[in-house]
This record gives C-alpha cells, sequence and structure tokens, in this order.
C-alpha cells in the first residue's frame, strides 16, 4: 500500500487549528505550508510525496492510511509538533 500526503507541521495546536480555519475559508495549502511549516517538506508546500506505512510516526500514519482522502484532518499531535494532513490518493 501506497499514499501520497502533504502536511503542515507547527509548534502548538493553536497555530495548526489557526491554519486550519484559514483553509477551511479557501486559502492555498500549499502556500501556507510553505510560509508556516517547521518541516523540511516546506519547501514542497508540505508535500511528502508517496509514503508506505510506517514511514510515517504512528499518528500521521493512521490518518494517511485510515482517514478520508482529499480532506484537512488536523491538529494531530506528534512529537514533532501538531500537524494539519492531507491525503491526496491512497492504494
Amino acid at each position: 500500500m501506497k499514499a501520497q500526503a502533504r502536511h503542515i507541521l507547527v509548534r502548538t495546536a493553536q497555530e495548526a487549528e489557526a491554519l486550519r480555519q484559514r483553509l477551511a475559508k479557501g486559502e492555498a495549502f500549499d502556500v501556507l505550508a510553505r510560509k508556516y511549516s517547521t518541516c523540511p517538506s516546506a519547501k514542497r508546500g508540505g508535500d511528502l510525496g508517496e509514503v508506505r506505512p510506517g514511514q510515517m510516526v504512528a499518528a500521521i500514519d493512521q490518518v494517511i492510511f485510515r482517514k478520508p482522502i482529499k480532506q484537512v484532518h488536523g491538529p494531530i499531535k506528534s512529537r514533532f509538533g501538531y500537524h494539519l494532513v492531507q491525503v491526496f490518493y491512497r492504494d
């Protein structure tokens, strides 16, 4: 199984929630990721590329491989901070 996803990683749940609300109002995920994400993937608009089960931390893996696609999920807490995750496809 593999999937393609993108995410925004920030330090606090409040930052993540504020960004989730901006996304809900129609702001572009990639633009917000480039500006606010603390992950190296920010340079690619948050794109994590194709991932397989076990490549990401467990909390993110759960979202990528179990939650509905094309929706923004989060904030999700991991040891790195708080994530907003969107899955493009899974097969």
